[in-house]
């Protein structure tokens, strides 16, 4: 299992390069894999029949006992066969289905592959922990797939609102199954389920379990979301909505129902909610003209009856439940998919504007008629089937004296005769003749398309016979759930009260599609008081709005009033906490020596300085001797690594403001300077008076022996020497990982705020440069007439490729020559630093810093282009190949040895270079040294390369800003265009 759902991993980040290569043919191929999935599942039929399990496990988190457990039974066992089948069908029918020129036709196919693979691993998880993982990575590929029309505002507008329904459900049921796992201490859901928990807190926990459970199944009142994602492609409506996602909730409380049927509330949840969903959902449909609509509103009707049904916690209910969540998942999947040949063929789905596609496509008319009448409840159809077994476990249990019983059969009888009254309703809109209309013009199509509904059509005639062959291999999950109960699957069981059920449900759907007109005039009488769409969407707006009125109530007047705000909160906050404390050191040193006491006097007046200075870019450097002081203190206590570490960090600070000053005015203004002065320094006072209260306090916090004690024992049992390198990839990676993070969404986020017309690919790069390879070519002296006062031209070493693009008042020839020699050594020094880091001052975050300052001094000395010669790569792809390697090397040690981010180290001798030791922490360093290079390329291109392009296009800076004082802000005069509308590219002279 284990291997399948890598499989399915694998296959999905290689599918949009198959797809470039493929086109369409590519949901052939991958449908191979849950195809094959689903045959493997087929050969786990004899061991689950016998009441058994096919199990798999890998310790994963084993200090919260949390593993990569999975385990196939009688219920997952279903599950995983509609997952894997109908999502090999429905990726078949996609290969006719998209053309090949639809828009992000790889990332599509990607993400219904590994949609698949996510809802395998969520039916087969064993670990309460391991399901909700996949439980909400199906919420953000839904996310993905329901908004694949991204140009389509209602495409967006689905996904989002999907997203946010499933989402808030999904937190809830985590609390859920937190409290539960807890209580009865394990993951495992076999034995929460075996072992059921009892007492408030179970109740709770599965009370908010729940919640979960009737967001995904789309059930009142969150049931809104899916009738609005059928703004998905028509696929993604087959697979997601109609067999697999919204089963996940179901599944749920399925698997729950053995363990817990009897907990206090879950049957008035289950049963109340389950069946006003069945009413609503069913009602709602009769109203609607879209024949995805009408589908979509009986999809949640169906879901409705099935949680009712799963939910019961009889025997006999939970045979009918595994028997009707089958065939709905085959019915509704094959008439979604009917319809989406429909809309493709007429160009409408708008059943008053069709007529006559019965007559015009036979073929297609008996294949959906077949899932229609399984829906409605027909014999000897699947769906006849399984609502006899559901009416009987009902009536037998109201029978014997239980009164959700009766609720129970009255509701689902009620919400069956609706069923009978839209599935004529829709089979009649879809394919039957009406005389106003002229016949519907059906476009061709291949045969072919018809195999996928065809086979879930055949399967659903076939298994209605079969019914008693089906009966020995679902009946092992009814079994498990607790009380007596004889009934058994069986196309025929004679004339008995169900049947009379059945047949009057029949008779009465068809009066009221007889009756059509007059329902719809009562429908219309019908007040909508009350829609969940417009609360929830009256719920946005409120937040929204609220959100705003707070915002603007604390966050006006500038980022002074920002900062102000948070600072403020800042020493409210912990100044509180810092009040109520009891816990003090019992000494204080104020200073170990006498340098300490300079430095910090340093530091102090620098402070007060840049506060009290006019100028922006005096300001800046007055701020950056607070950080090399910072640098002193951490050189004089025996911390190179730390001040190496911290001196980049500044320097790369500095360059960032410089960068952005470009574009402020040169001086301070301050309209009402006494006022806000005083403001702001008694925010200041308060704010380091915090501080070092807290600093204080953290002193005499400590109750227990510090783990730096163990620090050296485990640097060296990580093969390192340099306890800070060592800690950062190897005891503590994960919070290196998290800091990865971090960076790159300050990238992003930085990126996000300049390029608001769009970001770019790559950095832009001289004329000719991508072709003219040979260092002899690239290498010359250029005639720059520019340069002498005379008019004469006269010749001066280029020393940087782009040297010639700047302006010659700006040009800097001393500054060339020492950015051209110290390139390339800072290049060698920061790659030393990667790989000395683990036994001496350096590391993979103090190298990237190195190289990124070597990318600095190459864009200061020759403009954008220059940077764009020196690193000819769009950033991303430095951001994205470091957090490969980084997470890469976290994976990786699960196949190994189960513990993520485990290290595994190699040695060997080799001649002259004597004894080397290299171990997959290296790769993790490399992999921060590559995020680190990336963050500081893409500040380049977004702070530096894109204001020099907006300066270049007309966006001139404010008055008396300093945009021209760096050489990167100018021009390239003269410089030839290489297409109408571009920006002008230097090009090199030959």
């Amino acid at each position: 299992m284990t291997t399948i759902l890598l499989a399915f991993l694998a296959l999905s980040v290689l599918t949009p390069a198959l797809t470039r290569v493929l086109s369409t043919k590519v949901f052939y191929l991958i449908a191979l894999l849950p195809a094959a999935a689903f045959v493997f599942t087929l050969t786990q039929t004899a061991t689950v029949t016998r009441g058994g399990s096919e199990t798999s496990s890998i310790p994963w988190i084993p200090q919260l006992g949390v593993a990569l457990s999975f385990r196939v039974d009688t219920l997952a066992w279903l599950l995983a066969l509609v997952v894997t089948g109908v999502g090999a069908l429905v990726l078949v029918y996609c290969a006719r289905y998209f053309d090949a020129d639809e828009p992000a036709l790889g990332r599509f196919a990607a993400c219904l592959l590994a949609f698949a693979g996510t809802m395998y691993g969520l039916v087969t998880a064993d670990d309460v922990v391991v399901m909700f993982m996949f439980w909400e990575i199906t919420s953000v590929l839904s996310y993905l797939l329901i908004g694949h029309y991204t140009f389509r505002r209602e495409s967006r507008g689905a996904a989002l609102q999907a997203l946010i329904v499933t989402t808030f459900g999904g937190l809830v049921m985590l609390v859920g199954v937190v409290m539960l796992s807890v209580e009865a201490g394990t993951t495992s859901l076999a034995l929460l389920v075996a072992q059921p928990v009892t007492g408030p807190v179970a109740t709770w926990a599965i009370l908010l379990i729940l919640v979960g459970a009737l967001s995904k199944s789309a059930l009142v009142p969150f049931h809104f979301w899916l009738p609005a994602a059928m703004a998905a492609p028509t696929p993604v409506s087959a697979y997601l909505h109609a067999a697999a996602m919204v089963k996940a909730g179901i599944y749920l409380v399925a698997r729950l129902a053995p363990g817990y049927a009897d907990t206090e509330g879950w049957m008035p949840v289950l049963m109340t909610i389950g069946v006003w969903t069945m009413l609503v959902g069913a009602w709602r449909s009769l109203r609607q003209h879209d024949l995805k609509l009408v589908l979509a509103y009986g999809t949640v009707s169906q879901l409705g009856f099935i949680m009712v049904v799963v939910g019961f916690g009889t025997r006999d209910a939970a045979l009918a439940g595994a028997a009707l969540l089958l065939a709905h998942a085959l019915y509704k999947a094959a008439l979604f998919l009917v319809v989406g040949i429909i809309d493709h063929r007429a160009g409408t789905r708008d059943l008053r504007k069709l007529s006559g596609i019965g007559r015009s496509d036979p073929a297609l008319a008996v294949i959906a008629l077949v899932p229609v009448a399984s829906m409605a409840g027909l014999p000897p159809l699947l769906g006849f089937v399984a609502k006899e077994a559901v009416f009987t476990a009902f009536l037998e249990a109201a029978l014997h004296g239980d009164g959700w019983g009766w609720v129970a059969l009255a509701g689902t009888a009620v919400g069956s005769l609706l069923t009978v009254a839209y599935s004529i309703r829709f089979f009649h809109g879809a394919f039957g003749t009406r005389g106003a209309l002229v016949q519907t013009a059906l476009h061709p199509s291949r045969w072919d398309i018809l195999i996928a509904p065809g086979l879930l059509a055949v399967a659903t005639i076939a298994l209605g016979p079969l019914a008693g062959r089906l009966d020995p291999l679902l009946a092992p999950y009814a079994d498990t759930v607790p009380g007596g109960g004889h009934a058994h699957l069986a196309l025929w069981h004679g004339f008995e009260p169900a049947l009379g059920i059945t047949a009057v449900v029949l008779t009465l759907g068809a009066v009221m599609f007889w009756k059509r007109r007059g329902v719809a005039v009562l429908q219309e009488r019908v007040p909508g008081a009350v829609d969940a769409g417009r609360g929830y969407g009256l719920l946005v707006r409120s937040v929204d709005r609220t959100a705003a009125r707070l915002t603007h109530f604390a966050q006006r007047g500038g980022l002074p009033q920002y900062l102000g705000t948070i600072l403020v909160v800042f020493v409210l906050a912990l100044g509180f906490a810092s009040l109520v404390n009891r816990t003090w050191p019992d000494s204080v040193v104020l200073w170990d020596y006498p340098g300490q006491v300079i430095i910090a006097v340093i530091m102090g007046v620098a402070a007060i300085a840049a506060s009290r200075s006019g100028q922006r870019m005096t300001s800046v450097l007055l701020a950056g001797v607070t950080g090399y002081g910072l640098v002193a203190l951490f050189a004089f206590h025996g911390a190179p690594d730390l001040a190496l570490t911290q001196a980049l960090v500044e320097t790369m600070t500095l360059v960032v403001f410089v960068l952005v000053l470009r574009r402020l005015p040169a001086r301070v203004t301050r309209p009402n300077a006494p006022l806000h002065r005083r403001r702001r320094a008694l925010i200041g006072v308060l704010v380091g008076a915090t501080m070092g209260t807290i600093a204080m306090i953290a002193l005499g916090a400590r109750q227990a022996p510090s783990i730096a004690l163990e620090l050296p024992r485990l640097t060296l049992e990580a093969h390192g020497t340099n306890i800070v390198n060592v800690a950062l990839v190897d005891i503590r990676a994960w919070d290196t990982m998290g800091e990865v993070s971090v960076l790159i969404v300050v990238a992003t986020g930085v990126a996000s705020l300049l390029f608001v017309s769009g970001r770019t690919e790559t950095l832009p790069r001289l004329k000719g440069s991508r072709t003219q390879r040979s260092p002899r070519n690239r290498r010359r002296v250029v005639a720059d007439p520019q340069a002498s006062s005379a008019g004469h031209a006269v010749t001066r070493q280029s020393w940087l490729l782009a040297g010639r693009t700047i302006k010659p008042e700006d040009r800097s020839i001393l500054i060339e020559v020492i950015v051209r020699l110290l390139f390339h050594p800072a290049i060698v020094v920061s790659v030393f630093l990667l790989f000395a880091g683990h036994n001496a001052p350096g590391g993979g975050f103090a190298g990237g810093l190195l190289a990124g300052l070597a990318l600095v001094a190459r864009y200061l000395a020759g403009g954008r282009y220059e940077l764009g010669e020196a690193a000819p790569i769009d950033p991303g792809k430095i951001l994205g190949l470091g957090v490969i390697l980084a997470v890469g090397t976290a994976v990786a040690s699960l196949f190994v040895t189960g513990i993520p981010l485990q290290s595994a180290y190699a040695s060997v001798d080799v001649p002259v270079l004597g004894h080397l030791s290299f171990g997959t922490s290296t790769v993790f360093d490399i992999g921060v040294y590559l995020v680190v290079i990336g963050l500081a390329l893409d500040i380049l291109r977004s702070l530096g390369s894109e204001i020099d392009r907006q300066s270049e296009a007309g966006e001139a800076p404010p008055a008396g800003s300093d945009a021209s004082a760096t050489g990167s802000g100018s021009d390239a005069a003269g410089a030839p265009v290489s297409e109408p509308g571009a920006e002008p590219v230097p090009e090199v002279v030959p």
